[in-house]
């Protein structure tokens, strides 16, 4: 059998052992598909997803490294590389790694987020209003983003910009808004 039938018999094996919830069967699949094609960037991600699937932190952090350095310029490879760095408390590691799906993506929504996160457990909030702002001119209708930029202004102590931004959330997610007020102890009137 050439190694390009090979390749494409395991894939189809590996894609039923899923739908039939064998994953560890599945996982050899991959692995086996990497022996035929080292770098196959599908493999590399299928691996490393079905890894963190399976509570592999470590090991999918390994598989995404490869993919990255694999494919330099792939942003998802370096977002997820770096949701899963942060994921195993390696926050030194994530922050290059979410900048660097950034450099490649600037309209990856979610890698601002994930950076914003980052830059607030460090409380570096100055920088995370920066992020936050990005996220939020990019996925206006999102709550999250709203939300945690009123906190940071919270932890800020510029409880004017929480306002601001509490006010504005009442217009479309007005629980996240109550939320908030109840969060902050901030009283926001709505405004017409």
């Amino acid at each position: 059998m050439s190694t390009t039938l090979a390749y494409w018999y395991l894939k189809l094996q590996a894609l039923a052992l899923l739908v039939f919830g064998r994953q560890q069967t599945a996982l050899r699949r991959f692995d086996e598909m990497l022996s035929l094609r080292p770098h196959d960037r599908y493999a590399l991600a299928s691996r490393a997803h079905l890894l963190a699937q399976l509570g592999d932190n470590q090991g999918a952090v390994a598989a995404l490294q490869l993919l990255a350095d694999g494919y330099p310029d792939n942003a998802a490879a370096w977002f997820n590389l770096a949701y899963m760095l942060e994921e195993t408390g390696r926050h030194a590691e994530a922050e290059p790694a979410f900048r660097r799906a950034l450099d490649i993506e600037p309209k990856m929504d979610r890698a601002w987020y994930g950076l914003a996160l980052l830059l607030i457990r460090d409380r570096r909030f100055d920088e995370a209003v920066q992020a936050l702002k990005k996220n939020t001119e990019l996925q206006p209708m999102s709550p999250f983003g709203w939300y945690q930029l009123a906190r940071v202004h919270v932890d800020r102590q510029d409880p004017d910009e929480a306002v601001k931004v509490i006010r504005h959330l009442k217009r479309f997610e007005p629980k996240v808004a109550a939320q908030l007020e109840r969060e902050t102890g901030l009283s926001v009137a709505q405004s017409s």
